[in-house]
């Protein structure tokens, strides 16, 4: 029973947006690689003014699909 109500918790509460360092530190690759594969058009990203913004889901879905590649 706390599995169901962990994912109608999880489905209720909206994903956080993190910063490029935090991205850098959840693939354990420096922001310098990070800022190059945004100029490669290879990490989905959003701007908030001139900051990059990145949902986990969406870098870990990228990942998996073999989209990052150096």
């Amino acid at each position: 029973m706390s599995n169901e109500n962990e994912i109608i918790t999880n489905e209720a509460m909206p994903e956080k947006w993190v910063n490029l360092e935090d991205i850098a530190e959840h693939l354990s690759v420096s922001t310098d690689t990070v800022r190059n594969w945004i100029k490669d058009g290879k990490l989905p990203f959003y701007r908030a003014g001139k900051r990059y913004k990145f949902k986990i889901s969406e870098v870990d879905e990228w990942l998996r699909d073999g989209k990052i590649t150096d």
